[in-house]
Protein backbone atom coordinates (compact mmCIF):
# COMPACT_ATOMS: atom_id res chain seq x y z
CA UNK A 1 0.00 0.00 0.00
CA UNK A 2 1.78 3.37 -0.70
CA UNK A 3 0.43 6.23 0.54
CA UNK A 4 1.68 10.17 -0.15
CA UNK A 5 0.93 12.52 2.73
CA UNK A 6 0.39 16.39 2.11
CA UNK A 7 0.90 18.75 4.65
CA UNK A 8 0.28 21.62 3.09
CA UNK A 9 0.50 25.78 4.37
CA UNK A 10 1.26 28.99 3.20
CA UNK A 11 4.55 29.19 2.86
CA UNK A 12 5.53 25.51 2.76
CA UNK A 13 4.57 22.37 0.98
CA UNK A 14 5.71 18.90 3.11
CA UNK A 15 5.14 15.65 1.40
CA UNK A 16 5.88 12.36 1.95
CA UNK A 17 5.67 8.84 0.83
CA UNK A 18 5.05 5.79 2.98
CA UNK A 19 4.83 1.83 1.69
CA UNK A 20 3.74 -0.73 3.46
CA UNK A 21 3.80 -4.34 2.74
CA UNK A 22 0.14 -4.84 3.77
CA UNK A 23 -2.52 -2.47 4.79
CA UNK A 24 -2.28 -3.03 8.42
CA UNK A 25 -1.03 -0.53 10.63
CA UNK A 26 2.78 -0.91 12.17
CA UNK A 27 2.89 -0.95 16.10
CA UNK A 28 6.02 2.06 15.42
CA UNK A 29 6.29 4.71 12.55
CA UNK A 30 8.19 3.68 9.18
CA UNK A 31 10.46 5.88 7.62
CA UNK A 32 9.28 7.07 4.55
CA UNK A 33 10.78 6.34 1.10
CA UNK A 34 10.64 9.58 -0.05
CA UNK A 35 10.47 13.09 1.55
CA UNK A 36 9.67 16.65 -0.21
CA UNK A 37 9.40 20.21 0.91
CA UNK A 38 8.52 23.27 -1.50
CA UNK A 39 9.59 26.37 0.23
CA UNK A 40 7.32 29.41 -1.85
CA UNK A 41 8.53 32.17 -0.14
CA UNK A 42 12.52 31.29 -0.79
CA UNK A 43 12.54 34.19 -3.41
CA UNK A 44 10.21 35.76 -4.97
CA UNK A 45 9.05 34.25 -8.15
CA UNK A 46 11.19 31.22 -7.34
CA UNK A 47 9.96 28.31 -4.97
CA UNK A 48 12.80 26.11 -3.55
CA UNK A 49 12.70 22.06 -4.04
CA UNK A 50 14.48 20.00 -1.61
CA UNK A 51 14.06 16.00 -1.68
CA UNK A 52 15.19 13.08 0.11
CA UNK A 53 15.34 9.08 -0.04
CA UNK A 54 15.03 6.63 2.50
CA UNK A 55 18.22 5.68 0.86
CA UNK A 56 20.01 8.82 1.88
CA UNK A 57 19.54 10.54 -2.16
CA UNK A 58 19.26 14.24 -1.81
CA UNK A 59 17.76 16.85 -4.68
CA UNK A 60 17.43 20.32 -4.16
CA UNK A 61 16.75 22.76 -7.11
CA UNK A 62 15.05 26.40 -7.23
CA UNK A 63 11.94 26.17 -9.72
CA UNK A 64 10.50 29.51 -10.79
CA UNK A 65 6.85 29.78 -9.80
CA UNK A 66 3.84 29.98 -12.68
CA UNK A 67 1.04 28.16 -9.95
CA UNK A 68 1.17 25.72 -7.47
CA UNK A 69 -0.08 23.39 -9.15
CA UNK A 70 2.78 23.30 -11.85
CA UNK A 71 5.31 23.21 -8.87
CA UNK A 72 3.36 19.89 -6.83
CA UNK A 73 3.22 18.14 -9.86
CA UNK A 74 7.31 18.91 -10.90
CA UNK A 75 7.57 17.94 -7.32
CA UNK A 76 6.16 14.43 -7.55
CA UNK A 77 7.40 13.56 -10.47
CA UNK A 78 10.44 12.94 -8.57
CA UNK A 79 8.65 10.32 -7.10
CA UNK A 80 8.96 7.96 -10.48
CA UNK A 81 11.74 9.12 -11.87
CA UNK A 82 15.68 10.47 -11.67
CA UNK A 83 17.87 9.95 -8.85
CA UNK A 84 15.03 10.46 -6.49
CA UNK A 85 12.87 7.35 -7.85
CA UNK A 86 11.18 5.42 -5.46
CA UNK A 87 8.05 3.64 -7.81
CA UNK A 88 7.90 3.23 -11.13
CA UNK A 89 4.45 5.23 -11.58
CA UNK A 90 2.29 7.66 -9.68
CA UNK A 91 -0.56 5.31 -10.33
CA UNK A 92 0.76 2.98 -7.64
CA UNK A 93 -0.07 5.23 -5.05
CA UNK A 94 -3.22 3.88 -3.34
CA UNK A 95 -4.44 7.20 -1.59
CA UNK A 96 -3.63 10.87 -0.21
CA UNK A 97 -3.75 11.92 3.29
CA UNK A 98 -4.13 16.27 3.95
CA UNK A 99 -3.82 17.82 6.87
CA UNK A 100 -6.21 20.29 6.89
CA UNK A 101 -5.81 22.86 9.58
CA UNK A 102 -9.65 23.44 10.43
CA UNK A 103 -13.07 21.29 10.20
CA UNK A 104 -15.51 24.07 11.87
CA UNK A 105 -17.84 21.94 14.13
CA UNK A 106 -18.73 19.84 11.55
CA UNK A 107 -15.99 17.37 11.24
CA UNK A 108 -14.70 15.52 14.52
CA UNK A 109 -13.20 12.68 12.95
CA UNK A 110 -10.98 12.32 9.65
CA UNK A 111 -12.81 12.04 6.64
CA UNK A 112 -13.05 10.40 3.03
CA UNK A 113 -12.60 13.72 0.59
CA UNK A 114 -15.79 14.42 -1.69
CA UNK A 115 -17.15 17.42 -3.13
CA UNK A 116 -19.18 18.29 0.03
CA UNK A 117 -16.04 17.75 2.12
CA UNK A 118 -14.30 20.15 -0.25
CA UNK A 119 -17.35 22.57 0.09
CA UNK A 120 -16.95 22.39 3.90
CA UNK A 121 -13.15 22.84 3.53
CA UNK A 122 -13.57 25.82 1.69
CA UNK A 123 -16.34 27.60 3.82
CA UNK A 124 -14.34 27.04 7.27
CA UNK A 125 -11.83 29.12 5.08
CA UNK A 126 -13.46 32.09 7.20
CA UNK A 127 -11.86 30.32 10.36
CA UNK A 128 -8.33 29.73 8.87
CA UNK A 129 -7.85 32.30 6.14
CA UNK A 130 -4.10 31.14 5.62
CA UNK A 131 -4.14 27.38 5.80
CA UNK A 132 -7.32 25.95 4.62
CA UNK A 133 -7.36 27.57 1.00
CA UNK A 134 -3.73 25.68 0.64
CA UNK A 135 -5.00 22.83 1.82
CA UNK A 136 -7.67 23.09 -0.64
CA UNK A 137 -5.59 23.31 -3.28
CA UNK A 138 -3.51 20.67 -2.58
CA UNK A 139 -6.45 18.53 -2.63
CA UNK A 140 -7.68 20.24 -6.10
CA UNK A 141 -3.53 19.57 -7.45
CA UNK A 142 -3.80 15.63 -6.23
CA UNK A 143 -7.62 14.86 -8.57
CA UNK A 144 -5.67 17.24 -11.83
CA UNK A 145 -2.56 15.58 -11.35
CA UNK A 146 -4.09 11.54 -10.53
CA UNK A 147 -7.38 11.94 -11.20
CA UNK A 148 -10.74 11.79 -9.29
CA UNK A 149 -10.90 8.70 -8.45
CA UNK A 150 -7.66 8.57 -6.33
CA UNK A 151 -8.77 7.97 -2.56
CA UNK A 152 -7.89 11.45 -0.53
CA UNK A 153 -8.70 11.95 3.13
CA UNK A 154 -8.45 14.63 5.39
CA UNK A 155 -6.80 14.79 8.88
CA UNK A 156 -8.58 17.84 10.70
CA UNK A 157 -6.11 19.44 12.42
CA UNK A 158 -9.09 20.52 15.14
CA UNK A 159 -10.64 17.32 15.06
CA UNK A 160 -9.08 16.12 18.07
CA UNK A 161 -10.30 18.82 20.13
CA UNK A 162 -13.77 18.49 18.69
CA UNK A 163 -15.20 16.57 21.98
CA UNK A 164 -14.39 18.62 24.49
CA UNK A 165 -16.84 19.31 27.33
CA UNK A 166 -19.24 22.27 26.23
CA UNK A 167 -17.27 24.69 29.28
CA UNK A 168 -13.79 24.19 27.37
CA UNK A 169 -15.37 25.26 24.40
CA UNK A 170 -17.65 28.22 25.01
CA UNK A 171 -16.50 31.97 25.60
CA UNK A 172 -17.70 33.64 28.44
CA UNK A 173 -19.04 36.43 25.42
CA UNK A 174 -23.28 37.36 24.63
CA UNK A 175 -24.23 33.34 23.53
CA UNK A 176 -25.43 34.20 20.10
CA UNK A 177 -21.60 34.61 19.13
CA UNK A 178 -21.01 30.90 20.31
CA UNK A 179 -24.39 30.01 17.87
CA UNK A 180 -22.32 31.81 15.26
CA UNK A 181 -19.43 29.73 15.37
CA UNK A 182 -17.23 31.49 18.40
CA UNK A 183 -15.80 29.00 20.47
CA UNK A 184 -12.83 27.27 21.56
CA UNK A 185 -11.93 24.91 18.51
CA UNK A 186 -8.27 24.05 19.13
CA UNK A 187 -5.42 23.17 16.78
CA UNK A 188 -1.69 20.89 16.44
CA UNK A 189 -4.92 18.11 17.16
CA UNK A 190 -2.65 15.84 14.55
CA UNK A 191 -0.03 16.44 16.76
CA UNK A 192 -1.15 16.11 20.14
CA UNK A 193 -3.20 12.51 19.56
CA UNK A 194 -0.25 11.06 17.57
CA UNK A 195 2.62 12.16 21.54
CA UNK A 196 -0.44 11.21 23.05
CA UNK A 197 -1.03 7.13 21.97
CA UNK A 198 2.92 7.11 21.29
CA UNK A 199 3.19 8.32 25.28
CA UNK A 200 0.85 5.01 26.08
CA UNK A 201 3.22 2.85 24.42
CA UNK A 202 5.88 4.11 25.99
CA UNK A 203 4.58 3.93 29.07
CA UNK A 204 3.39 0.26 28.27
CA UNK A 205 -0.25 1.64 29.81
CA UNK A 206 -3.35 1.64 28.61
CA UNK A 207 -4.19 4.77 27.11
CA UNK A 208 -7.68 5.02 28.11
CA UNK A 209 -5.97 5.05 32.13
CA UNK A 210 -3.70 8.03 31.30
CA UNK A 211 -3.89 11.87 32.45
CA UNK A 212 -1.34 13.49 30.12
CA UNK A 213 -0.12 16.94 29.63
CA UNK A 214 0.65 17.30 26.43
CA UNK A 215 3.12 20.17 25.12
CA UNK A 216 3.53 21.04 21.29
CA UNK A 217 6.11 23.55 21.73
CA UNK A 218 7.26 24.54 18.44
CA UNK A 219 7.14 28.36 16.79
CA UNK A 220 3.51 27.55 17.53
CA UNK A 221 2.80 26.68 20.69
CA UNK A 222 0.07 24.87 22.34
CA UNK A 223 -1.03 22.36 25.34
CA UNK A 224 -3.57 19.71 25.68
CA UNK A 225 -5.18 17.83 28.90
CA UNK A 226 -5.72 14.62 27.38
CA UNK A 227 -8.14 12.26 29.39
CA UNK A 228 -8.92 8.63 28.70
CA UNK A 229 -7.68 9.26 25.04
CA UNK A 230 -9.35 12.31 24.46
CA UNK A 231 -8.83 16.51 24.82
CA UNK A 232 -10.60 17.46 27.20
CA UNK A 233 -9.00 21.16 27.22
CA UNK A 234 -6.14 23.18 25.11
CA UNK A 235 -4.71 26.70 24.96
CA UNK A 236 -5.26 27.84 21.30
CA UNK A 237 -8.82 28.86 20.78
CA UNK A 238 -10.94 30.44 17.99
CA UNK A 239 -7.59 30.99 16.53
CA UNK A 240 -3.91 29.88 16.80
CA UNK A 241 -2.99 33.44 18.27
CA UNK A 242 -5.00 31.91 21.79
CA UNK A 243 -2.89 30.13 24.63
CA UNK A 244 0.46 30.33 25.46
CA UNK A 245 3.57 32.89 24.19
CA UNK A 246 4.52 31.87 20.85
CA UNK A 247 7.48 32.83 18.47
CA UNK A 248 6.03 35.51 16.77
CA UNK A 249 2.08 35.15 18.12
CA UNK A 250 1.00 36.80 21.43
CA UNK A 251 -0.97 34.16 23.10
CA UNK A 252 -2.98 35.13 25.67
CA UNK A 253 -3.72 38.85 26.31
CA UNK A 254 -6.28 41.60 27.73
CA UNK A 255 -8.65 41.93 24.67
CA UNK A 256 -8.79 46.21 26.37
CA UNK A 257 -5.42 46.07 24.50
CA UNK A 258 -7.03 45.52 21.26
CA UNK A 259 -9.96 48.17 22.17
CA UNK A 260 -7.10 50.62 23.42
CA UNK A 261 -5.51 49.98 19.86
CA UNK A 262 -7.97 50.62 18.11
CA UNK A 263 -9.04 53.99 19.67
CA UNK A 264 -5.39 54.78 18.59
CA UNK A 265 -6.18 54.36 15.30
CA UNK A 266 -4.76 51.42 14.04
CA UNK A 267 -6.46 48.78 11.70
CA UNK A 268 -7.89 45.67 11.89
CA UNK A 269 -4.95 44.19 9.45
CA UNK A 270 -2.23 46.70 11.79
CA UNK A 271 -3.28 44.81 14.91
CA UNK A 272 -3.80 41.35 13.06
CA UNK A 273 -0.13 41.88 12.23
CA UNK A 274 1.52 42.79 15.84
CA UNK A 275 -0.33 39.77 17.22
CA UNK A 276 0.46 37.20 15.17
CA UNK A 277 3.56 38.27 13.38
CA UNK A 278 5.35 40.88 15.40
CA UNK A 279 5.07 39.29 18.87
CA UNK A 280 6.02 36.62 20.92
CA UNK A 281 10.25 35.54 21.12
CA UNK A 282 10.57 38.17 18.08
CA UNK A 283 8.20 40.99 19.61
CA UNK A 284 9.80 41.17 23.30
CA UNK A 285 13.68 39.99 22.27
CA UNK A 286 13.87 42.13 19.55
CA UNK A 287 16.15 39.79 17.93
CA UNK A 288 14.21 36.62 16.77
CA UNK A 289 11.29 34.28 17.06
CA UNK A 290 13.97 30.95 17.30
CA UNK A 291 14.82 29.74 20.31
CA UNK A 292 18.45 28.89 19.59
CA UNK A 293 19.39 32.28 18.98
CA UNK A 294 17.62 33.55 21.35
CA UNK A 295 19.37 31.60 23.73
CA UNK A 296 22.72 32.49 21.64
CA UNK A 297 21.49 36.33 23.14
CA UNK A 298 21.05 35.34 26.67
CA UNK A 299 24.75 33.87 26.72
CA UNK A 300 25.74 36.98 25.57
CA UNK A 301 24.14 39.14 28.32
CA UNK A 302 20.86 40.21 26.49
CA UNK A 303 18.10 41.25 28.77
CA UNK A 304 15.48 41.45 26.50
CA UNK A 305 16.19 38.21 25.20
CA UNK A 306 16.32 36.70 28.72
CA UNK A 307 13.20 38.32 29.76
CA UNK A 308 11.67 36.89 26.51
CA UNK A 309 12.61 33.62 27.87
CA UNK A 310 11.42 34.37 31.57
CA UNK A 311 8.02 35.51 29.95
CA UNK A 312 7.73 32.26 27.95
CA UNK A 313 8.40 30.00 31.32
CA UNK A 314 6.06 31.90 33.44
CA UNK A 315 3.41 31.64 31.22
CA UNK A 316 4.13 27.31 30.02
CA UNK A 317 4.02 26.78 33.85
CA UNK A 318 0.68 28.51 34.61
CA UNK A 319 -0.97 27.00 31.82
CA UNK A 320 0.61 23.56 32.28
CA UNK A 321 -0.74 23.92 36.23
CA UNK A 322 -4.16 24.67 34.82
CA UNK A 323 -4.49 21.76 32.71
CA UNK A 324 -3.12 19.34 35.45
CA UNK A 325 -6.21 21.31 37.69
CA UNK A 326 -8.51 19.95 34.79
CA UNK A 327 -7.25 16.61 34.58
CA UNK A 328 -7.87 16.56 38.13
CA UNK A 329 -4.03 15.00 38.33
CA UNK A 330 -1.88 13.59 35.72
CA UNK A 331 0.54 11.05 35.35
CA UNK A 332 3.02 12.18 32.33
CA UNK A 333 3.75 15.40 31.02
CA UNK A 334 5.16 15.12 27.13
CA UNK A 335 7.14 17.67 25.19
CA UNK A 336 7.23 17.39 21.16
CA UNK A 337 7.60 19.69 18.49
CA UNK A 338 11.09 21.90 17.92
CA UNK A 339 11.59 23.63 21.45
CA UNK A 340 9.85 20.74 23.02
CA UNK A 341 12.27 18.23 22.16
CA UNK A 342 15.39 20.02 21.76
CA UNK A 343 15.58 22.79 24.47
CA UNK A 344 16.43 20.56 27.63
CA UNK A 345 17.14 24.19 29.62
CA UNK A 346 12.95 24.56 28.98
CA UNK A 347 11.97 21.46 30.08
CA UNK A 348 14.04 21.44 33.05
CA UNK A 349 12.82 25.01 34.04
CA UNK A 350 9.14 24.26 33.06
CA UNK A 351 9.32 20.83 35.66
CA UNK A 352 11.25 22.33 38.63
CA UNK A 353 7.31 24.40 39.32
CA UNK A 354 6.08 21.08 39.77
CA UNK A 355 8.98 19.29 42.23
CA UNK A 356 5.93 20.23 44.97
CA UNK A 357 4.01 17.60 43.30
CA UNK A 358 7.49 14.72 43.88
CA UNK A 359 8.31 15.49 40.19
CA UNK A 360 11.80 14.91 39.16
CA UNK A 361 13.76 14.57 36.19
CA UNK A 362 16.80 12.77 35.08
CA UNK A 363 19.62 15.79 33.98
CA UNK A 364 21.85 13.44 32.52
CA UNK A 365 18.50 11.60 30.26
CA UNK A 366 17.23 15.24 29.17
CA UNK A 367 20.73 16.86 28.13
CA UNK A 368 21.23 13.78 25.95
CA UNK A 369 18.97 14.75 23.44
CA UNK A 370 16.45 12.34 23.87
CA UNK A 371 13.95 10.88 21.67
CA UNK A 372 10.34 8.89 22.62
CA UNK A 373 11.88 8.18 25.85
CA UNK A 374 10.85 8.94 29.69
CA UNK A 375 13.86 11.46 31.74
CA UNK A 376 11.62 11.40 34.95
CA UNK A 377 13.66 9.51 37.56
CA UNK A 378 12.70 6.32 38.51
CA UNK A 379 10.78 7.35 41.86
CA UNK A 380 9.20 10.40 40.09
CA UNK A 381 5.33 9.77 40.31
CA UNK A 382 4.74 12.38 37.10
CA UNK A 383 6.57 10.92 34.37
CA UNK A 384 8.13 13.15 32.09
CA UNK A 385 8.35 12.25 28.12
CA UNK A 386 10.22 13.65 25.00
CA UNK A 387 8.48 12.27 22.01
CA UNK A 388 9.25 12.71 18.10
CA UNK A 389 6.09 14.07 16.73
CA UNK A 390 5.17 12.12 13.84
CA UNK A 391 2.26 14.04 12.46
CA UNK A 392 2.92 12.94 8.53
CA UNK A 393 2.61 9.26 10.17
CA UNK A 394 -0.36 9.99 11.92
CA UNK A 395 -2.04 11.01 8.77
CA UNK A 396 -0.67 8.28 6.92
CA UNK A 397 -2.52 6.14 9.77
CA UNK A 398 -6.07 7.63 9.27
CA UNK A 399 -5.83 6.87 5.75
CA UNK A 400 -5.56 3.00 6.62
CA UNK A 401 -7.91 2.96 8.60
CA UNK A 402 -10.70 5.06 6.71
CA UNK A 403 -9.43 2.92 3.17
CA UNK A 404 -9.84 -0.40 5.37
CA UNK A 405 -13.84 0.88 6.80
CA UNK A 406 -14.39 1.96 3.21
CA UNK A 407 -13.64 -1.81 2.00
CA UNK A 408 -15.84 -3.46 5.10
CA UNK A 409 -18.89 -4.82 3.39
CA UNK A 410 -21.92 -3.59 4.50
Amino acid sequence: MEILVLNAGSSSQKSCLYSLKEDAIPLHPPAPLWEAQIDWTHHQGVAELKVKTINGVVFQEELNTQSRLETVEYMLQTLQQGETKVIDSLAEIDCVGHRVVHGGDKYHDSTLITKEVKDAIADFAKFAPVHNPANLEGIVAIEHILGEKVTQVAVFDTAFHAQMPEAAIVYPLPYEFYEHGIRRYGFHGISHQYVSQRAAQILDKDLTSLKLVTCHLGNGCSLAAVKNGYSIDTTMGFTPTAGLMMGTRSGDTDPGIIIDLLRRGHTGEQIDDIFNRRSGFLGLSGISADMRKIEEAIGQGNSRAKLAYDVYIHILRSFIGAMIATLEGVDAIVFTAGVGENAANVRADVCTSFAFLGLKIDEEKNNHRPVDRDISTPDSPIKVLVIHTQEDWAIAQECIRLTQLSTVPS
